[in-house]
């Protein structure tokens, strides 16, 4: 079945993830991308689109006869026309043709109000486009019509993230979206995988893989931080993990390990861009601390465990990020690094305009 995502505010990001879990992704400009599955994806477990939609390969034809046929009540419909030419007014006139064609055949309906040619995440979820049979969201582009069938749940995100009860701005907050990217870029994981999180902080990569379906394990040099991790896994209900104090660069876990999906140590928190003399320094800090934790993993994990890794990147006076590079080094110590089809290692960056300190992904396998 062919599907397609609208894709989130780092598109790039967005690609590398629904590359590592389907099959034929394909991007159509900088916002869309089309890929196949055989079983229908779940949005709620993808971290970097906006929207899932699948394919009308018989045009509206069937849609309108699955529509006219609901039990009585009103149909809410909405347009998102991404064709090229695009605009409000034309996005509106298509929701009105099709209102008319559903009033024909005795139906009534609500047209949804286009104020931009796409609906935006927040209207389409708040007026629960794809989560009831009557609601309904039409994407169209110029390579074929789609039917939603997902919409991210942005207050749900928000609830995960700012109602933890254990939060720590001064170690970063990593967003639940890209923890899901970090977890997904794994690839297929079978249900109950063991996902490690070696610098598990206050535990959110942990939170996201628990709700996927997988077992958290954690470790993290500092108390305070396995304790926030456990007050978290706890108020979000999960019972089977652990959580341990550790060092990632000498640790021994007792347990077999699926994947590992984890944001590194990334240096000192910065508002502005370091000096040269400052970032030199980071930079051995936070590569020593890498180097030593992929060293001491390689021997704990079987050939072809998946190991996904939030990593520094600075950014300069240039408006550029400056980078570990530490790619050369993770393929002498016996892992394989990630090829992507649609996108470069210059493309997995995650960061916020101005952000000082962004995150650069790296995905390796042991060879």
């Amino acid at each position: 079945m062919k599907y397609l995502a609208v894709l989130g505010r780092l598109p790039k990001l967005s690609l590398a993830e629904l590359e590592s879990l389907y099959d034929n992704v394909e991007p159509h400009g900088h916002e869309l991308a089309t890929f196949e599955c055989a079983n229908e994806p779940e949005l709620k477990r993808l971290g970097g689109s906006l929207k899932l939609a699948e394919e009308l390969p018989e045009g509206f034809n069937y849609l309108i006869d699955s529509l006219a046929e609901l039990p009585d009540g009103k149909i809410t419909l909405g347009v998102s026309d991404f064709r090229r030419g695009a605009s409000p007014h034309k996005a509106q006139g298509e929701a009105l043709k099709l209102k008319k064609i559903l009033q024909r055949r005795g139906r009534s309906v609500r047209v949804l109000e286009n104020k931009t040619a796409v609906l935006s995440t927040a209207t389409s979820h708040h007026n629960q486009l794809a989560e009831k049979k009557n609601h309904v969201e039409i994407i169209m582009t110029d390579f074929g019509n789609y039917n939603l069938i997902g919409v991210q749940n942005i207050s749900e995100y928000a609830k995960r993230d700012q109602a933890r009860p254990a939060r720590d701005a001064k170690v970063g907050m990593l967003p639940p979206k890209l923890a899901q990217i970090l977890i997904n870029l794994c690839g297929p994981l079978d249900d109950g995988s063991r996902v490690l999180d070696p610098f598990c902080g206050t535990g959110v990569v942990l939170q996201e893989a628990f709700l996927m379906g997988y077992l958290p394990y954690g470790t993290d040099l500092s108390e305070r931080m396995v304790d926030y991790t456990k007050r978290n896994l706890d108020w979000i209900g999960c019972k089977d993990y652990k959580a341990e104090c550790g060092d990632a660069m000498n640790y021994s876990w007792g347990e077999e390990i699926n994947a590992v999906a984890a944001e590194a140590f990334l240096g000192q928190p910065m508002s502005q861009p370091p000096a040269d003399t400052k970032l030199k320094q980071e930079k051995m800090r936070c590569k020593d601390i890498l180097i030593g934790f992929l060293k001491n993993l390689y021997s704990q994990i079987d050939s072809g465990t998946p190991v996904v890794v939030a990593v520094p990147a600075w950014l300069r006076p240039s408006g550029e990020y400056s980078r570990l590079n530490l790619l050369d080094e993770a393929e002498n110590l016996g892992y394989n690094v990630k090829k992507f089809i649609n996108l470069g290692q210059k493309d997995l960056l995650y960061f916020r305009e101005g952000q000082v300190v962004a995150r650069e992904i790296i995905v390796l396998r042991k060879k």
